[in-house]
């Protein structure tokens, strides 16, 4: 863990604390739980509480334009389904090489002569299904409408998918990654990458990844780049749908690269949370802008009007999605485009509850 992740968690737990401490004090008479033990002397304890209740009365104050994200302040089982399957950390984390394994094996080998395209999609949070059905319908709507079928890596936080699929993880992204340069599986010369990586982000810039009680690592927007530049892949696409994922365009953007982001980099973005489906950047590049055209650009620039018009309707600051592009990632992308036959358009389902593990023992780390 980095020690800024560390930093961050703690003060979560401060904020966590003001915020109860707030809501306790002006909403009801609820239970009190103290993450954290408080100072002994009276003097000292009053003047950190009197702290932590003004910092909780901000951020009550600042939820709207926050949103609905504060996973780390948040009951660990609050945006857990009722129904959710139970599984054992142990035996996932032990399962993890195996299923990555398994995930490069089916893949196609690349095509010499041809520009293929291989898609790596990362669903970061685990607690919310909305980030589960962004990276299987990536998975439907590349394989059925841009010819990737047998060229997609889906890395999912889950409880459902758990025994099917890889975890969405620092370490699996550097196994994939890795793992498609060995055995004949991508040309970096002539192959391009696209990594679809939606979650929740925070305004220094990490991509928030979290399974359950599994010991798992944000990812610092400069760590995704250097984990991509220490790799041979020439040609990528990047598309990170987060709050404040205009942090990671900077360091993801070079002369063979596209890059396209969900907000600015100091701007929310919206729709998710355990009532959503979809986002509204996934809903809107995905389902709207892909289905309408097969220029990334192009649905990138039909999904920043849309969302721009679906946060007016709800009052709600603009996002501002962002994209850095250059002509030579844009010719490689008509080169791929003129090979392959362009499939019909996808409906967007949500996922469903295929896959679900039947019997696990539960963590007993709760």
């Amino acid at each position: 863990m980095h020690w800024g992740q560390t930093g961050r968690l703690a003060l979560a737990m401060l904020a966590g604390l003001g915020a109860g401490l707030y809501l306790a004090r002006t909403l009801a008479p609820a239970p009190l739980y103290l993450p954290m033990p408080v100072p002994h002397d009276a003097a000292a304890q009053n003047a950190a509480l009197g702290a932590l209740y003004q910092t909780g009365e901000t951020l009550a104050q600042a939820r709207a334009t926050l949103g609905d994200w504060f996973p780390i302040l948040r009951d660990p089982t609050a945006g857990a389904k009722d129904d959710a399957p139970d599984y054992s950390a142990e035996r996932v984390l032990y399962d993890q090489r195996r299923l990555v394994d398994e995930a490069l094996a089916r893949l196609a080998p690349q095509t010499p002569g041809k520009t293929d395209l291989y898609v790596v999609a990362f669903a970061g949070d685990g607690d919310e299904n909305v980030f589960r059905n962004e990276t299987e319908y990536v998975e439907k709507l590349f394989s059925q409408r841009y010819g990737a079928k047998d060229r997609i890596v889906v890395l999912q936080n889950s409880p459902y998918t758990v025994q099917q699929r890889p975890l969405a993880s620092w370490s699996n992204l550097e196994l994939v990654l890795d793992g498609l340069l060995r055995d004949n599986r991508f040309d970096p010369d002539e192959d391009i990458l696209l990594l679809f990586m939606t979650s929740h982000g925070d305004e220094d810039h990490y991509f928030y990844v979290g399974m359950g009680d599994l010991p798992l690592d944000w990812i610092r927007a400069d760590d995704l780049s250097q984990t991509l530049n220490a790799r041979p892949f020439r040609w990528r696409v990047n598309i990170v749908s987060a709050c404040y994922s205009g942090g990671f365009l900077d360091g993801l953007k070079n002369s063979t690269s596209m890059v396209i982001t969900a907000a600015r980099g100091d701007r929310t973005s919206f729709g998710c949370g355990s009532d959503s489906d979809i986002t509204y950047f996934g809903k809107a590049f995905l389902v709207e802008g892909l289905n309408q055209t097969d220029s990334f650009r192009g649905a990138f620039e039909l999904a920043r009007q849309l969302v721009e018009e679906w946060e007016d309707r709800d009052e709600q600051e603009h996002s501002e999605p962002q994209i850095a592009s250059t002509p030579l990632i844009e010719a490689k992308l008509a080169d791929w485009r003129r090979g392959i036959v362009l499939g019909p358009a996808q409906a967007f389902e949500p996922a469903g509850k295929a896959g679900a593990p039947h019997s696990r023992t539960k963590s007993t780390k709760e």
